[in-house]
């Protein structure tokens, strides 16, 4: 009878025996690939001078980036979808289903984010800011993080790894109850990309909290991507999270 290749025989190797190698090259390929395009969006943004109307660069630089950075994610997923036929989700899903989950997910995060306030207003841990929570400050960052936020990073630590991925090896799991490879493998990314990191000079700048805290929202983000075959619920899932997580601050800085 004739062999399948790859199926394990005396003496020689399956599919499986490559697959985690396969990962790893994947990952670091994965990972090049959002750190070359987070950097033109940095480049980009170097461009231009902000003081007039950011005079605290607090959103402008980083709109200009995530502009740019989605820009060119988008360029990337563009060309492999026409050249590889690769479907990135770009649809509304099951709205219904899915909107009952955001609200779920919503309702469930405010709650963590006003205890999370309330616990570090009793022990003097609230955030501080070094700039004034004017109209401008405070709309600024809260648009930046409502529209641009969640959309950019979406596209480029979510839906590019996830999709290649299975693309590249199949899907990780086929029990929508367990958390699939290749999500954990976009949110070790994500959670990396939150590092603060030069080499010249070299410096290294960890928040193993932000870190925890960044896996934990991309698993559940993955996972809503994974299901939905959508990238819009992830992407609001993200914005959501941040504008509650910033915006709660703010009502605490000022009441």
């Amino acid at each position: 009878m004739e062999q399948t290749p790859l199926v394990r025989q005396e003496g020689e190797y399956s599919l499986g025996t490559y697959r985690k190698p396969l990962y790893g090259i994947a990952t670091i390929v994965l990972f090049l690939v959002q750190l070359f395009v987070s950097r033109i969006g940095r480049v980009a943004a170097n461009l231009f001078s902000y003081e007039k109307f950011d005079p605290y660069n607090l959103y402008a630089w980083l709109s200009v980036h995530h502009t740019i950075q989605m820009l060119v994610a988008l360029a990337l997923i563009v060309l492999l979808s026409k050249r590889a036929k690769i479907d990135f989700g770009f649809r509304l899903g099951d709205t219904k289903k899915e909107t009952k989950y955001l609200m779920m997910y919503t309702g469930a995060f405010a709650i963590y984010t006003l205890v999370c306030h309330v616990l570090m207003r009793i022990y003097s841990m609230l955030p501080t800011y070094n700039f004034p929570l004017n109209s401008v400050n405070v709309l600024g960052t809260l648009g930046f993080q409502l529209f641009l936020s969640g959309t950019s990073e979406e596209i480029l630590f979510r839906v590019i790894p996830i999709t290649l991925l299975v693309y590249a090896f199949g899907e990780g799991t086929n029990s929508k109850r367990q958390t699939s490879l290749e999500t954990i493998i976009a949110s070790c990314l994500f959670s990396i990309a939150h590092i603060t990191w030069s080499l010249s000079p070299f410096t290294i700048s960890i928040n193993y909290w932000q870190l925890f805290y960044a896996f934990v929202l991309g698993v559940l983000q993955g996972r809503a991507y994974q299901r939905s075959h959508s990238v819009l619920y992830p992407m609001l899932m993200h914005s959501i999270s941040n504008v509650l997580m910033v915006g709660t601050g703010y009502i605490f800085a000022l009441f």
